[in-house]
């Protein structure tokens, strides 16, 4: 039988890159006492008010068709954020969807095809490449280099740009090293794409987690609103990934362009997942708080932990749920540290090369697991570490 190309194009692109994360799981449904660091899934619920809303929409019979822009109640409550953000924000600039995922893949099909192609932070969130490669566009990867803190540097961007580049995906705070781009570098990165009459498509899921620095957006620039893409979801900030809310915020003619593209991949957001949305963006809750204080908290264990191991070097974050490891120094690659580390130690962790070649030499660990869990997988990575040196020896 034929199929179509895009199956091709996708092909080791999707749960391929979770391979360690989907093994641990295996193990541990068999019994086996595995550590988990790998996916981002925070490790407390959505608030209760949250679940009330929810609930209380359901009763009130909040469970029919909805529109394809999404329910008045949440793009009235997007209008509201963004446009504190920067003013003149309407309807006209808000599209909504189930999670960030399907925004970046609904904005990533209007925007690029066949011929064109996308640029992207190297290390890049696992699903990136997937996203571009299913429009037909090449990925550019722009190098993430760690003695920056893989912070993109403008000239870095400049030197990689070819002229089919069309969109550059940026994504701040990033995953998954954590880094948090300054508003001068992303002004810096703004004029090449000025220059080069760039789209930025803006992932910014991880707004609400910062642990270091300030948020800063090209969306709230103005010399770069005409060509930004914002886009977002409760899953991080509220602790809610089940609930697959998110959306796009940008210029009002995209919107409409893209309004048909999100019409024809599925109609509407259930309406009362809608009213939670809404909800939760303009009544606060504590649900970010509590997680920066925990990661926070978590990032010093594990730089306390890994401090005897020489050759293990964290890069602490300035946001998000994750930390990344050079595993270099143990002459392992970081999926050889990975798969290792799960069969002699049990714990699993995501290899670096699933997030682009610029990963290769690293690990991820999830800051989404209790203290004393992720104390003892620092000391099984660094008993794992200290062996493996002792392996260096003896072939030397």
């Amino acid at each position: 039988m034929r199929y179509a190309s895009i199956t091709d194009r996708l092909a080791r692109l999707g749960s391929e890159k979770w391979a360690v994360h989907v093994e641990a799981r295996r193990r541990k449904g068999k019994g086996v006492p595995i550590i988990e660091l790998t996916i981002g899934e925070p490790d407390l619920p959505p608030h209760e008010r949250l679940i009330a809303e929810a609930t209380r929409s359901m009763t009130a019979g909040r469970h029919r068709y909805s529109n394809g822009r999404g329910e008045p109640t949440v793009v009235d409550a997007l209008v509201r954020k963004y446009a504190r953000r920067r003013p003149g924000v309407t309807a006209e600039n808000v599209l909504c969807f189930p999670g960030t995922q399907t925004a970046l893949f609904a904005v990533m099909l209007g925007l690029v095809e066949t011929g064109d192609a996308v640029l992207v932070g190297d290390p890049f969130y696992a699903t990136y490449e997937g996203v571009v490669r299913a429009t037909g566009a090449d990925m550019v990867p722009v190098p993430l280099r760690p003695e920056k803190g893989f912070h993109m540097q403008a000239e870095d961007l400049e030197r990689v740009l070819t002229p089919q580049c069309r969109v550059l995906l940026l994504n701040t705070p990033h995953n998954p090293t954590g880094a948090v781009l300054t508003a001068e570098e992303i002004a810096a990165i703004g004029e090449v794409c000025r220059r080069h009459d760039l789209w930025i498509v803006s992932d910014e899921v991880y707004e609400e987690l910062i642990l270091e620095g300030r948020f800063a957006s090209p969306f709230d620039m103005p010399a770069l609103a005409e060509r930004t893409i914002a886009c977002s979801s409760i899953s991080k900030s509220h602790a809610a990934p089940g609930f697959r809310s998110g959306w796009a915020i940008g210029p009002a003619e995209l919107c409409s362009r893209l309004l048909s593209v999100s019409e024809t991949m599925l109609f509407g957001q259930q309406p009362f997942i809608a009213d939670m949305t809404a909800y939760a963006l303009d009544n606060p809750v504590d649900t970010s708080e509590i997680m920066r204080r925990s990661y926070r908290r978590r990032v010093d264990i594990i730089l306390a932990a890994l401090s005897g191991a020489p050759e293990l070097v964290p890069f602490p974050p300035e946001a998000g749920m994750f930390i990344v490891v050079d595993v270099s120094g143990t002459g392992m690659s970081g999926e050889d540290f990975a798969r290792a580390l799960l069969d002699e130690e049990e714990v699993a962790v995501m290899p670096g090369s699933s997030f682009g070649a610029g990963g290769n030499n690293f690990v991820r660990l999830s800051l989404t697991v209790p203290d004393d869990r992720i104390e003892e997988a620092c000391r099984r990575m660094a008993a794992l570490a200290a062996r493996s040196g002792r392996r260096k020896v003896r072939r030397a």
